[in-house]
């Protein structure tokens, strides 16, 4: 009889890109046979999380070679790449996944995703492979950009701009992507225009948006003022709020009071029953932005997307832990700026909810 294993799988980036390690845990019958860790040089936060995945796989084809695997993973983007549900457009990517399939019979080989709290040992094993790289006698290098400031290598520049008000906005009611999808409002009209202003300044290259009816009314005066044609992309969408949609924060509070306790403490927890988390919203943004960059290197480039989206990046630029998205607020029609490097995919924050264009 088969045998079956679970592994689970964690990597960390002190910089994204920076010095990192992965962490690994294969167990067999509740039992734990292997912790693994490693560090691996600077590389970034998914490039470890997909070496952690790979060491794991490795050992346990090392054990048996014909056994059931899953693969519980915290990284929604590793999840969803190694299922076959999400392309796979970065070249260091596909070398990876493509090592993974190979290290075990893919057939054999579910993957899950779980909450970050859930994958606390992984994560642990993975710090310790730093902490103790960090203990040597080299200095741990934490400030890359500065050497990228002065390389003379074009970043590519992302504007994302959040849309104009709807109906909906100055009461900050939950507006999700799957929700009632309002249209401007006659404010809302006024500082697309005055974004659009700015914006035609700045000379971008092309112009993203989301689909949704308030995205695209912003986009299209952005596109009258520049020239330039709207490509839509539903990765842009803004995060499903389920049947918290249209309701103030006072409704949700008063209607679904357990619900809301559980999202405001949790960024894996979905809004409402059928929404999303915070973590959802993550995965599909950066993978978004990784390609976005890809397709387009050195390029200046306009999104038009949404609050939580817009925020989600600037946390994942930034490096800071995702319950730092409680902390942000990204203004309508407001202007975020990120520039990423394409060789090896540094990121800056540029500027946060920028609106002088709005005074």
């Amino acid at each position: 009889m088969a045998r079956s294993f679970i592994i689970s799988a964690d990597g960390g980036s002190r910089g994204n890109p920076g010095p990192a390690a992965y962490g690994a845990v294969v167990s067999e019958n509740g039992k734990i046979l292997h912790e693994l860790f490693e560090t691996i040089g600077v590389a970034t936060n998914n490039v470890a999380e997909y070496n952690g995945l790979l060491a794991a796989l490795r050992k346990v084809n090392e054990i048996d070679p014909a056994a059931q695997v899953e693969a519980r993973l915290d990284s929604k983007l590793v999840v969803e790449q190694m299922s076959g549900r999400w392309q796979i457009k970065h070249p260091d990517m596909r070398e990876l996944a493509k090592a993974a399939q190979d290290a075990h019979p893919h057939d054999l080989v579910s993957y899950k995703w779980i909450p970050r709290d859930e994958n606390s040992h992984a994560d642990r094993l993975a710090n310790k492979a730093l902490d103790g790289d960090v203990s040597t006698d080299e200095p741990l290098q934490k400030n890359f950009l500065t050497e990228r400031l002065v390389s003379g290598e074009r970043p590519t520049t992302v504007y994302f701009v959040r849309h104009g008000e709807t109906i909906l906005t100055p009461e900050r009611r939950f507006s999700g992507g799957d929700g009632s999808d309002p249209e401007l409002s006659g404010e809302g009209i006024s500082q697309a225009q005055a974004v659009a202003k700015e914006l035609a300044a700045r000379k971008a290259d092309l112009i993203v948006a989301s689909p949704m009816v308030r995205t695209r009314q912003t986009a299209e005066a952005i596109s009258k003022a520049t020239g330039l044609k709207i490509s839509f992309d539903e990765s842009w969408r803004e995060a499903a709020f389920g049947q918290w949609d249209g309701l103030t924060i006072a409704n949700v509070k008063e209607l679904y009071s357990n619900e809301w306790q559980s999202w405001v403490s949790s960024t894996s927890a979905v809004a409402g029953t059928s929404g999303e988390s915070y973590e959802d919203v993550a995965a599909r943004s950066e993978l978004a932005l990784t390609n976005l960059v890809l397709e387009h290197p050195g390029k200046t480039i306009i999104v038009v997307t949404h609050n939580y989206v817009i925020r989600t990046i600037a946390a994942t630029v930034l490096g800071a832990p995702l319950e730092s998205v409680y902390h942000l607020d990204v203004l309508p029609c407001s202007i975020t700026t990120v520039n990423t490097w394409a060789s090896d995919g540094l990121r800056a924050l540029r500027g946060l909810s920028e609106r002088s264009h709005l005074t």
